[in-house]
């Protein structure tokens, strides 16, 4: 693969023309990137600096009921009772430690991931948020508080718990409303299954309700995916998200050989043009959210620093990205969640996998995070931050407006239409030729 940034490289014209998918660009550095950190960093010497008034907490729970065909996430399905119990109380120990060695001031958003969070049973669930809230100094006041589920998971008892700790945005993935696209995808689900669960979401009065869907599977045609968008407009969620189909390695669908949609730059737009129409707004590529719908994150994630919790958890302040290792296969994936329920709990003390990142990678994931997002990138914050114009310290810039993916004015620089249609070639034809090798040369588990 060649590499994708500086003089060396194709221009964004020749990439785009080679790949309009060339990856999701949801976090920089990626965690293949990572690698061991010797000698590990104190986290406290690693947060000493770092303003620690509106963290992230991230609580990774890697269960399932079901590995999807399509899924590359860090998550195990149908795990031993003994093993989610040795996680939970492994997770217990991490949250106390971390949370005495980074001496957080408060805490500005909390969300609950996997896997399916919601494969624990209600008091399990119950556990983890008294961990939260007993270790991490929660605003008073209602903050952002997302979890997500799965159709098969959700119960009164489960969505009562969440409710009664103060979870104010829930999302599920749905995936599709077609038999058949959910057959192609290895996602078995019925969607009076689906049904259930989104009357007893409604019922629980939780403010902000997320589907997810997935375009471009393979043979999908446009008539059932704009089938599956209309059934999910039907039920008005506060939120929408939009993925294309990747087939990763290691994943079910990567086994099989078999390839994404070629029509997966039209189905965005159709379902992009069904949503726009419906009065969505758009956030991101993926992401749209309902006009008369103020759901803030009130968190920056470009300055301020993030907590990861549990195994496959990410963590970053200013210049230290770190988690535990990463592994897609089921085999990988529980050998790394053993390992981490072994570890001594004053080992939870200190990072051992990541990155660090210097001053101009910290500018150049600054220009992703920013940039991927409709309202883009303020060219006096950049500014401030990095001492340099954006257009000077990364002159990609220029490209991006040459070729008309991107426009710039004095206060900001934001993607076209157009260009936020490309955004998974735009992101990761940013990054760096060192990110990019470690990546290339990370062999996944």
């Amino acid at each position: 693969m060649p590499k994708l940034n500086g003089e060396s490289t194709r221009g964004l014209a020749e990439t785009i023309a080679n790949d309009q998918y060339a990856g999701y660009a949801y976090a920089y550095p990626h965690k293949t990137s990572y690698r061991e950190l010797d000698p590990p960093v104190e986290l406290s010497t690693a947060w000493a600096n770092e303003d620690k008034s509106r963290l992230y907490l991230y609580v990774h729970l890697p269960f399932c009921e079901m590995r999807c065909g399509f899924c590359n996430l860090f998550t195990a399905s149908q795990p031993a009772d003994e093993l989610v119990d040795r996680t939970l109380k492994a997770i217990t120990r991490q949250s106390r430690v971390v949370a005495e060695s980074v001496e957080p001031q408060s805490v500005a958003q909390v969300a609950i991931g996997g896997g399916t969070p919601t494969y624990l049973h209600a008091d399990e669930l119950d556990d983890v948020l008294q961990t939260i809230r007993r270790d991490w100094p929660l605003p008073t006041a209602s903050f952002p508080f997302s979890i997500e589920v799965s159709p098969a998971t959700v119960d009164p008892n489960k969505l009562r718990v969440l409710i009664d700790h103060g979870v104010r945005r829930i999302s599920m993935g749905v995936q599709s409303f077609v038999q058949r696209d959910l057959n192609r995808l290895g996602r078995p689900q019925q969607n009076h299954q689906v049904d259930s669960a989104i009357d007893l979401i409604r019922q629980s009065g939780v403010e902000v309700f997320n589907l997810d869907l997935i375009y471009g599977n393979h043979d999908q045609s446009e008539a059932d995916w704009v089938r599956t968008v209309r059934r999910a407009l039907a039920y008005r969620p506060e939120e929408l998200f939009m993925y294309p189909l990747y087939v990763r390695e290691l994943t079910g669908l990567g086994r099989t050989g078999r390839s994404p949609a070629e029509n997966r730059r039209h189905l965005y737009g159709r379902g992009r043009e069904m949503l726009l129409e419906a009065g969505y707004r758009q956030i991101s590529m993926r992401m749209f959210r309902r006009d008369d719908v103020e759901y803030s994150t009130q968190h920056c994630c470009q300055e301020d620093g993030m907590i990861g919790l549990g195994p496959g958890a990410r963590s970053y302040t200013s210049d230290l990205h770190y988690s535990s290792e990463y592994a897609v296969s089921g085999v990988g994936v529980r050998k790394i969640i053993a390992d981490y329920c072994q570890r001594k709990t004053a080992d939870f003390s200190a990072a051992d996998y990541g990155v660090w990142l210097c001053r101009d990678e910290q500018a150049r994931r600054y220009l992703i995070r920013s940039l991927l997002q409709t309202d883009g990138l303020d060219r006096s914050a950049f500014l401030e931050n990095f001492g340099r114009d954006v257009r000077n310290m990364l002159p990609q810039v220029d490209e991006l407006v040459r070729l008309d993916f991107a426009k710039i004015t004095s206060q900001r620089l934001t993607l076209t239409v157009n260009g936020l249609a490309h955004s998974d070639v735009i992101g990761p034809w940013l990054y760096s030729d060192q990110v990019q090798e470690q990546m290339e040369q990370y062999e996944l588990k």
